[in-house]
């Protein structure tokens, strides 16, 4: 093979894998306002709740770099791992469970990222530089003053937007008041703040203004966990073909058999992905009913029925569908109320306190000149009831007394404190040479925490 034809083909292929720029219809229908109250609502809530602050705490806050957590105004530390757990398990039957009864329904309704490009980024977009066909010819077109205008315009509000939600999402990790002390402070005071701002915004400035449906296709492991999740049970957007094929333009008095589907191609020229949603059902389909809006338009106009693009079980559409059963979204919706039952049920009634109680270290007993036997403790408090709290010790068997070696009466607010202390008891009360003893932390008149341990002294002192 020659040198000539080696090269033809490297550029062959190299254009081959050039990624083709998506320009999206601008979308319009009930769909579309439906799926942007739900968003709106939701950016609403994203952009509120770290300013939203119970008994103090913030309403949403994973400190990563402190190792403080705080969910519902709950602080949560290193220690309260086992709620996270369940946490998680929760997030992950309610991915499972939604995937298997409405399909990818999360990525065109509720996930950040569609959110952000869809209904705010591309709206900015169709208004500085026009629908999907203008915008197609303007960045095609020769390189005009206006064109370089409208893109600076464009790029310069993507830059600020995405540094709006680079702060947004650090405050979620350090904290609103963190983030206002970083922007009220001299810049040299937190160099490493401001970098991680800067970091934030270049990222969130690619996805939105560059990347955009690759994260969806390529990036997201979730898209590739629905072609395990779906059965023919699953609820996806789809093309009804039973009705659409064959497809073309609609003829009067045509003795050839016609579908609804009128080939118009609004389909593929309102979905943010690229897709033909006639194809069947794709990994790049998010769901996000562009589609529907456009063929139900397009079917109003024509007199035919809609939802010939529309919610439909997977195998209705495959003709596999032989009976349908809802036993597995029932199975995984029990199993979800038990995990979210047992989560509330150890997210408030976990104790304000968390504690660590040790045997001195080399030490055994002592004994001492009053005819008394000792033994030295160490104990490691930690507050989480996000205020300062009094406490006191008490030990539930009356024979023995506590004696503090450094006397602390009350913990700091998300503070912890680590005191020494000794138990106490008298010769003659001395039963056995080790004794299980149960020793309680009480605020006020509330026992918070219970700690045990053991007692060594030898017995027959008198």
């Amino acid at each position: 093979m020659s040198t000539a034809a080696v090269d033809n083909s490297s550029k062959e292929s190299n254009k081959s894998k050039k990624r083709k720029w998506i320009y999206a219809k601008k979308p319009h229908g009930e769909w579309y306002k439906r799926r942007q109250w739900v968003g709106y609502a939701l950016l609403l809530f994203l952009f509120a709740a770290p300013f939203v602050k119970i008994n103090g705490e913030p309403f949403l806050m994973f400190n990563i770099i402190e190792r403080k957590f705080s969910i519902f105004g709950q602080l949560f530390y290193p220690q309260d791992l086992y709620i996270f757990v369940f946490g998680m398990l929760i997030i992950m039957v309610c991915v499972v469970l939604f995937t298997v009864v409405f399909g990818r329904i999360w990525c065109g309704w509720a996930c950040p990222q569609t959110i952000f490009l869809e209904l705010i980024f591309r709206r900015i977009e169709y208004w500085i530089e026009g629908d999907w066909q203008q915008q197609k010819k303007l960045n095609e077109g020769p390189d005009t003053d206006q064109k370089q205008l409208k893109k600076l315009l464009k790029h310069s509000i993507f830059l600020i937007i995405s540094f709006f939600i680079s702060n947004i999402f650090l405050s979620y990790i350090i904290g609103v008041d963190a983030l206002i002390k970083i922007i009220t402070d001299p810049l040299d005071q937190h160099t490493g703040g401001l970098l991680s701002i800067i970091v934030f915004t270049m990222v969130f400035y690619a996805v939105f203004a560059y990347v955009r449906e690759i994260v969806c296709i390529a990036i997201c492991p979730y898209g590739r966990l629905q072609g395990v999740l779906l059965d023919d049970q699953s609820i996806t957007v789809a093309y009804d073909r039973r009705r659409g094929e064959p497809r073309g333009k609609q003829r009067k008095h045509t003795t050839v058999p016609q579908g609804d589907c009128v080939d118009c191609k609004l389909c593929v020229h309102v979905c943010p992905t690229g897709i033909d949603i006639r194809n069947g059902l794709q990994l790049e389909c998010v769901s996000c009913t562009a589609c529907i809006d456009a063929c139900d338009a397009v079917m109003e106009k024509i007199g035919k029925p809609k939802n010939l693009i529309g919610f439909y079980p997977m195998g209705e559409i495959e003709g596999t569908l032989k009976k349908k059963s809802n036993a597995r979204a029932v199975a995984y919706s029990i199993v979800l109320v038990l995990l979210i039952a047992v989560f509330g049920f150890l997210l408030f009634s976990r104790s304000p306190v968390d504690g660590r109680l040790l045997r001195a270290k080399g030490s055994t007993y002592q004994l001492r000149d009053d005819k008394t036997i000792s033994n030295l403790y160490s104990l490691e408090l930690i507050n989480k009831s996000g205020k300062t709290m009094p406490f006191r010790l008490v030990c539930e068997d009356p024979r023995l007394k506590v004696q503090l070696v450094n006397p602390i009466q009350q913990l700091a607010k998300d503070g912890h404190a680590t005191l020494s202390f000794f138990l106490i008891i008298a010769n003659k009360d001395v039963q056995s040479y080790k004794s299980n003893i149960k020793l309680s932390i009480y605020s006020g008149d509330r026992k918070v925490e219970s700690l045990k341990t053991t007692f060594i002294a030898p017995p027959g002192m008198n």
